[in-house]
């Protein structure tokens, strides 16, 4: 297993960057935007991590920028809204969230995909897991589970 990134969403994308990079000296190392999802991530890294973020092989933070919707109007994050979640990277999706179903944990975001889900940790925290070396083909009982809350 190993540490991938953290996710806070912001409000204001430039005076966020200006906050990171600017003041704290994080270092921009990729940006997608998603037409269809309305949102922005940023990928930040420490100088010295810069080489290896870029290669995904340092953590990184995410910033998330949710565009506003079609009538302008943008989400107010509450209840640490803001702050998203940990992730990580798993040898094997399947067997990490079948660890946690035996533990009593909702899977709150099944891998249907083979390739992320979502859980949360007992104090709330969500916590992403991604497959290593991209996605398992599907799988059930995966495959067909509903999301549970949200993440």
């Amino acid at each position: 297993m190993r540490f991938l990134h953290t996710m806070v969403r912001v409000h204001d994308l430039e005076a966020s960057l200006a906050f990171w990079c600017k003041g704290l000296g994080l270092i921009e190392t990729r940006r997608m935007e998603s037409e269809k999802g309305r949102f922005t991530l940023l990928y930040l890294a420490a100088p010295l991590d810069e080489d290896h973020a870029r290669s995904f092989k340092a953590p990184e933070l995410e910033l998330t920028y949710n565009w506003p919707d079609e009538s302008g109007v943008v989400e107010t994050y509450t209840g640490g809204r803001n702050f998203g979640h940990v992730a990580y990277e798993v040898d094997d999706i399947y067997a990490a969230c079948q660890r946690f179903a035996d533990m009593g944990v909702l899977i709150n975001r099944p891998p249907r995909d083979g390739h992320m889900a979502f859980v949360r940790s007992p104090d709330g925290i969500s916590v992403e897991l991604l497959q290593k070396n991209g996605s398992l083909a599907p799988a059930e009982p995966w495959a067909s589970m509903p999301n549970i809350g949200n993440w």
